[in-house]
């Protein structure tokens, strides 16, 4: 993408809420616009961002396999590293969440890129345990900071009457990269060995440095965010780029009205306060089931296919990919063509549905005294993977979509450190749970309450939000 003019990418500093006539007016003309190239370009940045997230996040299950090995670590032990980057993550989703409320999206993503990807390169030189420990948990900061910033500055750039579909193809790029950590693996342990091959994973990582550079010369800021906060002007030039994208395709329909929220300072505490309790404690609810279950399935499964599964390292990977390659790209791909017709909450509630009783095959063929060899660990994690794939990936269209923007980075931010805390207690208790009388019984029992209490949260109090503009949904 070509270097644009920076005063386009942020507003000067200072400023007041733009009048409500002005920034109602640029908020309708961008509600009207279809997907354009500009939109493109500006996923493509974000997406970049967003898969290398994925990727760093989870390479640490594919390297642990012969970390352990290497180490001479214990199961417990495997455990408590995998679960650093997600103690890390907690901290930068909080930090960077309102960071980006005050400074604005754009430099708290780039600085998010910044910091994982430059540590993923120091990782790769990490020379015993106590500094995996360590590295990873500052890497995590960057790590917990990437998606939800990103996934704000997205949904505020396209319009209210297809934001489910382009934002979920979007999101879709995340289940990509956990894809394509294992297998990755997979290839390079073949290529130089399990020993240098885990480190140039670590190396990979360090690709994100690229997309924060383009996005420091080409990522605007976001409209909406710059109307807030008092900076119309570059607001203004923001979205007559993307109208001026939009007419090299078609003639742009009238502007329809777009009623706005009182304007108002962003307090923080605002997420509890009685209009918006509710929907905080759903989203909060989302985040963490969804994540629990998601992180210590992807995290763990490498290891349960050699440690019980019986397999080889080689294969365990493959087949970890597989799962990732099942279960979450076609239910990602549906979800984003239907989630404008179908809605949210369908797709919400049966997929915790799914994912309960895919827990429950796995602790039936236990209790029923059979070894739960590489098939059923494939069958069940793939009924959970499926099922909470559906929340794992949609809470980042739904939680920004249920606050104003004048703390909707803020929100999913804060949403975000419940899946960091989810990630973070998942990988340790499942390793303790092995190495303790409850066994892989104990923690598909787990899995399907855990999964339970999202989808019964969701179906009693979750929000309806296909097809309504952001400004709607937050009055």
């Amino acid at each position: 993408m070509a270097t644009i003019d920076r005063s386009e990418l942020r507003g000067p500093a200072g400023g007041t809420a733009s009048p409500p006539g002005e920034a109602g007016a640029l908020i309708a003309r961008l509600e009207r616009l279809p997907f354009t190239r500009m939109h493109l370009g500006i996923a493509g940045m974000l997406g970049a961002g967003t898969l290398l997230d994925a990727f760093d996040s989870l390479i640490i299950a594919s390297a642990a396999v012969v970390i352990a090995t290497t180490m001479h670590l214990g199961l417990a032990s495997v455990g408590v590293l995998i679960s650093a980057a997600y103690l890390g993550q907690f901290v930068g989703a909080l930090a960077f969440g309102g960071l980006s409320e005050m400074v604005g999206r754009r430099p708290a993503f780039i600085g998010a890129l910044l910091i994982f990807g430059g540590l993923s390169l120091v990782t790769a030189a990490a020379w015993n345990y106590q500094s995996l420990l360590v590295l990873r948990f500052l890497q995590g900061i960057g790590l917990g900071a990437e998606v939800p910033i990103a996934g704000a500055l997205f949904n505020e750039l396209v319009r209210g009457r297809t934001r489910g579909r382009v934002v979920l193809l979007y999101e879709s790029v995340y289940p990509w990269g956990i894809l394509l950590a294992p297998l990755v693996a997979a290839g390079l342990y073949a290529l130089v060995g399990q020993a240098l091959g885990w480190r140039l994973l670590f190396v990979l990582g360090g690709l994100a440095l690229v997309p924060a550079v383009v996005a420091w010369f080409a990522l605007p800021e976001s409209p909406r965010w710059l109307v807030e906060h008092g900076h119309p002007e570059s607001a203004e030039r923001v979205v007559r780029r993307l109208e001026a994208s939009a007419r090299r395709r078609q003639e742009l329909p009238p502007v329809g009205p777009v009623a706005l929220p009182s304007p108002r300072p962003t307090r923080f505490g605002e997420l509890l306060a009685p209009p918006y309790r509710r929907r905080t404690l759903v989203s909060w609810t989302q985040w963490f089931t969804a994540y629990f279950v998601t992180y210590g399935l992807t995290t763990w499964l490498p290891t349960l296919y050699v440690r019980i599964g019986g397999l080889p390292v080689t294969s365990s990977l493959l087949l970890t990919s597989l799962s990732s390659l099942v279960g979450n790209l076609p239910i990602a791909y549906l979800f984003a063509l239907t989630a404008d017709r179908v809605g949210r909450k369908p797709f919400f509630v049966g997929g915790f549905a799914l994912a309960v009783l895919g827990a429950a095959f796995g602790l039936a063929v236990v209790v029923a005294g059979g070894h739960p060899h590489w098939p059923v660990l494939f069958a069940s994690g793939l009924a959970m993977q499926v099922g909470v794939g559906c929340s794992s990936l949609g809470v980042y269209l739904y939680t920004p979509e249920l606050f104003p923007t004048r703390m909707r980075a803020w929100a999913t931010a804060t949403g975000s450190s419940w899946n960091r805390i989810g990630a973070f207690i998942a990988p340790s208790v499942i390793g303790v749970l092995l190495g303790s009388g409850l066994g892989i019984g104990g923690v598909f029992a787990m899995f399907g309450v855990v999964a339970a209490a999202g989808g019964v949260v969701l179906a009693r109090w979750g929000l309806e939000t296909r097809r309504r503009t952001l400004e709607e949904l937050s009055r």
